[in-house]
């Protein structure tokens, strides 16, 4: 279990020292939120003009001078194309005829396409499982023998407008596999909820995130399906569009803070070119009981990004309709657990969420807690020396008053 957790959430990791850490997050804490700024928020399921209704959910967050457009779909796997514009007027247009077709080039625009200032996608391609029975190397990549992945473009997936929720600003992709002859998924499902925010704030449950107005969060949840192994770990394969020739970064963050996740150091973040750009962030850990407390806290292992090949990647049709049929694919694999320890096995539950959005990362400040405590390890020694020294002052005063008797 200590391998594992090393590996997965920075536990015992060599690390900068507390005084840098303190340092850098006390400067960056205020300039982690620059883009952030109070923005209506709507969330429409676009109408399909031709024929029965279509899972394609448009979330579009405007602000004073600029718009941010989210559309999740699960026509073939369940993708987002995210589109970042420089206008408040902005619009999202679709193409039906296009986009249900087996070319679906130009069936999602975003309008003016001279406002648009950036733009990328993710794409859930494949849901996996391994059996780490005889695995005794938490870090062994795969980390068990691998059983044929479930394909998410082969899912069949709710009907988005039974979900919406307009007061939450939420809405619900839930699926199974249409193919399922081992009824694995006889009482189970996957499920993506979507959310989004018109300000800064953090949720309850952890990871507790920090979320602003220029991201939008995704919960995956795999409930209720049978493992095909006594010991399967799970995970998700995902596909986005590569910088030119390059594939986008990934980098680690470390905090001396875990109170909103405990036990978790680290953050990870998925960063598209240059900041302020476009960002994916989460924090390596994922939950084996709907509570979410540190009991229940699984390592999330994120496999590094490679160079894919479009066709033996699961294509969504979304991203072919906005990026076009020429891009560069990259992938990685979220794997959640360990050999040892908790695990999907317990309650047949696993949730994982992550942040998507525009512009610098949010950047987590120290909690009330760990300034206090902080303030008191910094304030003892201070108020150690001010006591000496007035001992001291008081007995100069002493022995400065005495007067010898000729």
């Amino acid at each position: 279990m200590r391998g594992s957790a090393e590996r997965g959430w920075g536990w015992g990791r060599c690390a900068p020292s507390p005084l840098l850490l303190l340092t850098l997050l006390l400067f960056a804490a205020p300039f982690g939120l620059l883009g952030e700024e109070t923005r209506q928020v709507s969330l429409e399921v676009v109408p399909n003009s031709l024929g029965p209704p279509q899972n394609l959910l448009h979330i579009r967050a405007v602000g004073t001078n600029s718009t941010l457009h989210y559309v999740w779909s699960s026509l073939g796997p369940l993708a987002v194309v995210l589109v970042a514009t420089n206008t408040p007027h902005s619009t999202l247009s679709v193409n039906w005829s296009h986009l249900l077709s087996p070319e679906p080039d130009g069936g999602l625009m975003v309008l003016p396409k001279d406002s648009i200032q950036f733009s990328s996608a993710l794409v859930f391609t494949r849901l996996l499982e391994f059996d780490s029975t005889n695995v005794s190397d938490t870090a062994a990549e795969p980390p068990g023998r691998p059983y044929p992945p479930y394909s998410l473009a082969d899912f069949s997936w709710n009907n988005i407008t039974d979900s919406l929720d307009p007061a939450t600003l939420s809405a619900t992709f839930q699926g199974h596999p249409m193919n399922d002859p081992t009824r694995t998924f006889a009482n189970g499902s996957l499920a993506f909820r979507v959310q989004a925010f018109s300000r800064s704030s953090r949720p309850a449950q952890p990871p507790r995130l920090l979320h602003t107005a220029d991201t939008c969060q995704l919960e995956v949840a795999l409930v209720g399906a049978s493992p095909r192994g006594n010991r399967s770990l799970f995970g998700l394969e995902v596909a986005t569009l590569g910088q030119g020739p390059d594939c986008p970064s990934m980098q680690e963050q470390h905090s001396i803070d875990d109170e909103y996740a405990p036990a978790v150091f680290q953050l990870d973040q998925l960063l598209w070119g240059s900041l302020p750009s476009g960002f994916a962030q989460w924090r390596p850990v994922a939950y084996s009981q709907k509570q979410g407390d540190r009991a229940s806290a699984l390592p999330c292992h994120t496999s590094p990004l490679h160079p894919a090949l479009a066709y033996t990647l699961p294509q969504s049709p979304i991203v072919r309709a906005f990026f076009g049929s020429q891009n560069n694919f990259c992938a990685f694999n979220l794997t959640f657990g360990a050999s040892t320890g908790p695990g999907y096995w317990d309650q047949h539950y696993l949730s994982w969420s992550a942040l998507l959005g525009v512009g610098f990362p949010p950047v987590d400040g120290l909690s009330p807690l760990v300034l206090g405590i902080m303030a008191v390890a910094l304030g003892a020694p201070g108020l150690m020396l001010l006591g000496g020294g007035l001992v001291l002052l008081l007995r100069h005063k002493k022995y400065s008053e005495y007067q010898s008797i000729n």
